[in-house]
């Protein structure tokens, strides 16, 4: 499925994108935030690819490579995952490639992938979890008009604040 935008092409990814998928989960300043294993090898990153593609296949994530209209290399990826069992629920990831940050790129990349969500697979409601420190991310969220859920807490990263935004 891929989405569009005024700059943006949101699109599978697949093995071409080796290369890009290691330089943006490798990138430091994009892990500033985030516990995850990162790829550190083209190996890695294939095998990551390979992983959400399978994933994309079996419906279990909805998962986007973020390029610019005009070129091929991917800057970022935003998902959907992480969904409830009656799919009205699901959880938005984002990440961006620092060169890129403040552009309004990610806002533009979020609102098309919010569009999907409750417009073609009908969500209810799309939950961000994002760390504390990450004032971008936060901005971001509450621009889009999610709302800070304080009374619930992420018990695998108490390091994390929950946004949510209902249709």
């Amino acid at each position: 499925m891929k989405l569009e935008t005024e700059r943006l092409i949101l699109k599978e990814i697949n093995e071409s994108h080796v290369e890009d998928i290691l330089r943006i989960r490798s990138n430091e300043v994009t892990n500033q935030y985030v516990k995850r294993n990162s790829p550190k090898t083209n190996y890695d990153s294939l095998n990551f690819i390979l992983h959400i593609k399978k994933e994309v296949q079996n419906r279990e994530i909805a998962f986007w490579g973020i390029s610019f209209k005009d070129r091929q290399n991917l800057i970022g990826t935003i998902c959907l995952w992480n969904f409830s069992e009656d799919k009205k629920t699901a959880e938005v990831g984002y990440e961006l490639l620092p060169d890129y940050h403040r552009k309004g790129i990610m806002g533009e990349a979020l609102t098309a992938v919010l569009e999907y969500g409750f417009n073609t697979l009908n969500l209810h409601k799309i939950l961000a979890f994002t760390h504390k420190l990450n004032e971008a991310s936060q901005a971001l969220l509450l621009q889009h008009q999610f709302v800070l859920e304080e009374n619930i807490k992420d018990e695998k990263n108490l390091e994390n604040a929950i946004f949510s935004l209902k249709k």
